[in-house]
């Protein structure tokens, strides 16, 4: 039935307002509380309410700070790869030339090589990425860095 004016205009001059015992609408108690208040785990009132229609509401989500200094990049230190010579030629991942081991980085599942350790033998590495002083260390030790 659609409706000239309000219904709320025509309960005006009653006590109650179509409210049920004039006790009900007086605080915010009738509604458990203002806004999302018993909406956690302690006070329950609206924890199921909240459990089926916002089920996310509770907990942690979304972005991480840290996130940010994580690199995405998978890298390898160059003593990594001096100390495994021996099993990297058992799995056929490294070629020679001229004596000289060739090591393919991508081959063994990394991106980029980094300096941290001490290369004891010349070598050649190829890698998409290099740190300046995996670079250095390289070159140091009579080897050659090759960018693929």
């Amino acid at each position: 039935m659609i409706r000239k004016s309000k219904k709320i205009n025509k309960l005006r001059g009653s006590r109650t307002c179509g409210g049920g015992c004039s006790k009900k609408r007086r605080g915010a108690g009738h509604r458990g509380g203002r806004g999302n208040a018993g909406s956690g785990k302690e006070k329950k009132q609206k924890y199921t309410w909240f459990q089926k229609y916002e089920p996310d509401h509770l907990g942690k989500h979304g972005f991480q700070r840290a996130n940010f200094l994580r690199s995405d990049v998978p890298s390898v230190n160059i003593s990594f790869l001096d100390q495994n010579i021996g099993s990297f030629e058992s799995q056929g991942v490294i070629e020679f030339e001229d004596g000289t081991p060739v090591v393919d980085i991508t081959k063994i599942g990394f991106q980029k090589v980094l300096g941290s350790g001490k290369l004891t033998r010349p070598m050649i590495v190829k890698a998409p990425f290099f740190s300046e002083r995996a670079k250095l260390k390289i070159e140091e030790a009579g080897g050659k860095a090759i960018s693929s």
